[in-house]
């Protein structure tokens, strides 16, 4: 049986503003393996980042948690003081952020930023540090990294500093890693190797991953699970088998109706009308209700339960219920529902 190294449970998060409190996060839960990568997916705003955060006790000062508990090994990391989140953060667990020239320190050299972990964590004393940076600086793969490790971050493109961020990220040999976005501003070439390289690193010191993205593409072949997000609340969750060839949410439709694909002969991209709902004011019933053509009376007066559709598979629609009418969604959704079924028949046989 595997190993639960994490465990969300009901997780809310609010913020407090001036013009109310904005209900960022709202009972979310999931759990994660050693080993084992989750992808969190979903639009900008859906509470993906917020969630990450919390994981690290990087909220603002604005931010309050009423209800919730993360069970990291079987300690709740709510009830840390920040001592104690001093010692994990970048340690036993370490962040790799979405913009690099932003988390970088531009007046100190990339080498030095390495170092910084292994000295904090590790108690190495600086040398030792140094040649610890230098063999990372190569394992997430630098190019004359002994020529290239007191250079500042500036002197290096944006595919270059994301590898000294993931180096940093690496450097305590974490037992989860976190990633928000490490590839968004890259090229789909870096994007590829990033990921690659991710998996390869993952697989040499058995941590586990929490992956954060907008794009369900990127994860595909990478991830063993995938929770989709939407105005702060988990609206499918499933293996990564199971969200891209029998997706049952309408909004996971839309995600993946929203990718290009090499074999399809349509003239245009499809995309989701209308915008996330204000999370001041939460909507009545299913939050995605508004922006969903499938929608039933019941989901704009009545929030919808997780269905299960498989021991490992969870959906949060009415489109579940055995009372709702039978929809068509796309035939790119059908044609992936097509697959699903004749890989299960294929593992029946």
């Amino acid at each position: 049986m595997a190993e639960k190294i994490l465990e969300v449970k009901n997780l809310h998060v609010n913020f407090k503003t001036y013009a109310g409190q904005v209900k960022a996060i709202r009972n979310v839960s999931f759990d994660l393996d050693k080993g084992q990568t989750i992808a969190i997916v979903g639009e900008s705003g859906s509470g993906k980042s917020v969630t990450t955060k919390t994981l690290m006790g990087l909220n603002a000062s604005n931010a309050e948690i009423p209800e919730g508990q993360l069970l990291y090994k079987g300690k709740d990391l709510l009830k840390n003081t920040e001592v104690e989140w001093q010692k994990l953060r970048g340690n036993e667990i370490s962040m790799i952020f979405q913009d690099p020239m932003t988390s970088l320190d531009p007046t100190m050299q990339i080498g030095k930023q390495i170092a910084e972990p292994l000295i904090k964590h590790k108690g190495m004393k600086k040398k030792e540090a140094l040649a610890r940076a230098l063999e990372l600086m190569k394992q997430v793969g630098i190019p004359d990294a002994e020529k290239h490790i007191k250079d500042y971050p500036h002197q290096w493109s944006g595919g270059m500093r994301q590898r000294a961020v993931i180096a940093i990220a690496l450097a305590g040999d974490p037992e989860i890693l976190i990633a928000d976005e490490p590839t968004t501003a890259l090229d789909v070439t870096i994007q590829a190797q990033i990921m690659h390289m991710m998996s390869e690193l993952q697989q040499r010191i058995e941590s586990s991953i929490i992956f954060i993205t907008h794009d369900l593409g990127v994860v595909a072949g990478f991830a063993d699970k995938v929770a989709v997000m939407y105005a702060g609340e988990i609206v499918e969750y499933g293996t990564v088998e199971e969200i891209f060839y029998n997706p049952q949410h309408p909004y996971t439709w839309g995600l993946l109706d929203s990718m290009p694909m090499v074999d399809s002969d349509a003239d245009r991209l499809v995309s989701i009308p209308g915008t996330p709902p204000d999370l001041l004011n939460p909507p009545k019933g299913d939050a995605f209700a508004a922006r969903n053509k499938y929608a039933l009376d019941i989901d704009f007066e009545e929030e919808p339960p997780y269905f299960e559709v498989s021991p490992t598979h969870y959906a949060k629609t009415w489109l579940l219920d055995s009372r709702a009418p039978k929809v068509e969604p796309s035939d790119k959704i059908k044609a992936r529902w097509e697959r699903w079924s004749q890989m299960l028949k294929g593992e029946a046989e």
